[in-house]
């Protein structure tokens, strides 16, 4: 049975495949419960939700007896965004196209298989009742990365992990018999200093985190989120095992124009972009991005052009585009931007914005 689900996994473009069993990950509840306790969990939370439902598939599926792990290498398919180009905003390399497609076709196929075959299956793909790097690690297709990503030999930490939980009795596999070694060298390569420790992330200091998280971003990781729009890679591209795959990869689809961003529609947002997890299905949060992105790419300029774009955003309907705006429109300076903040200021009746554009203006000052 194994050798069939693995070549389904194969066949379907798979990088990995693996067996483990539905038993509990020791250690892995616990480890959720303290980093949170610890501040570490960031606002999404995930998998944080429910600490012993994602370290124990059999709380969601009784009937668990095996867990098929399959992996899918993306990096060839997403390409590189290449140099910064001014203007440009910067998607990570995962989300320039919906690549959890091909991961979760493998998974279907293996749990039809199943099905077929007399026996129950369901697939768990970016879903918070597993956590998913552990049934990876266990199941022997990675091992876990200091930067708490899972990595095998020949791709690095460019997988997506997917998983099939069934109540066939699969023999189950050896954890790989690998690790980081003495290399760290995805923990200087964070631009906030997110990885505290050796496979420790404080999510709240992760730019990809952030990214995906409604509400204002943080003040002090603005202009560390330089032009990206969504997710960032910069661990993933200091991890050496996975710069050989890297270097293969050609100019890819990663970069966008932030103006016809900001100038697009809700709804061409949410057709164009929506494998993006995006909180309630609403695209402020790709404008608010596009925003900061703005702001760092064009700071010191004084372009007239991009502060007439950003100023539409100061007068939007949402305050907290306006209250980014602002941040963004004191970056980029000039002769009436001091003006045009204390106008804004003078007719905004949101506390928190009228607190980003008094920060804002005390800049210029």
């Amino acid at each position: 049975m194994k050798d069939r689900l693995r070549d389904i996994a194969l066949t379907h473009g798979c990088a990995g495949f693996g067996v483990t069993s539905a038993e509990e990950f020791p250690g892995v509840a616990d480890t959720l419960r303290s980093r949170e306790e610890a501040g570490l969990a960031g606002r999404k939370r995930f998998t944080y939700k429910n600490p012993e439902m994602a370290a124990d598939v059999r709380v969601s599926f009784p009937w668990a007896a095996s867990i098929a792990v399959v992996s899918w290498s993306y990096v060839q398919q997403s390409g590189s965004p290449g140099e910064a180009i001014l203007g440009t905003g910067r998607i990570a390399r995962f989300a320039t196209e919906d690549h959890y497609a091909g991961l979760r076709a493998a998974a279907e196929a293996i749990r039809a298989d199943l099905l077929e075959h007399g026996y129950q299956a369901e697939v768990l793909v970016d879903d918070d009742r597993l956590v998913d790097r552990a049934a990876a690690v266990r199941a022997g297709v990675a091992w876990w990365g200091k930067n708490t990503m899972a990595l095998d030999p020949r791709h690095g930490p460019w997988l997506l992990l997917g998983s099939v939980v069934t109540d066939a009795v699969i023999e189950p596999d050896e954890p790989m018999q690998r690790n980081c070694g003495t290399c760290d060298a995805c923990i200087p390569a964070c631009p906030t200093g997110a990885i505290v420790a050796p496979g420790v992330l404080d999510a709240s200091l992760c730019l990809a985190h952030w990214a995906q998280t409604a509400g204002s971003f943080p003040l002090e990781l603005r202009e560390a989120m330089g032009d990206r729009i969504y997710g960032c890679d910069d661990c993933l591209e200091a991890c050496p095992p996975g710069r050989k795959l890297l270097a293969t990869a050609e100019p890819g689809p990663g970069r966008i124009d932030l103006i016809e961003l900001l100038a697009a529609s809700d709804r061409y947002l949410l057709d164009r972009y929506a494998h993006f997890y995006l909180p309630r299905r609403r695209p402020r949060i790709l404008r608010r991005n596009a925003v900061i992105a703005l702001g760092n790419a064009y700071a010191g300029t004084r372009r007239p052009e991009v502060l007439g774009v950003l100023e539409d955003y100061l007068n939007h309907d949402d305050p907290q585009l306006r209250a980014h705006s602002a941040w963004a429109i004191g970056r980029i300076g000039g002769e009436t931007v001091q003006a045009l903040l204390e106008a804004h200021l003078d007719a905004e009746q949101v506390p928190e914005t009228r607190e980003e554009i008094e920060q804002a203006l005390s800049g210029l000052r």
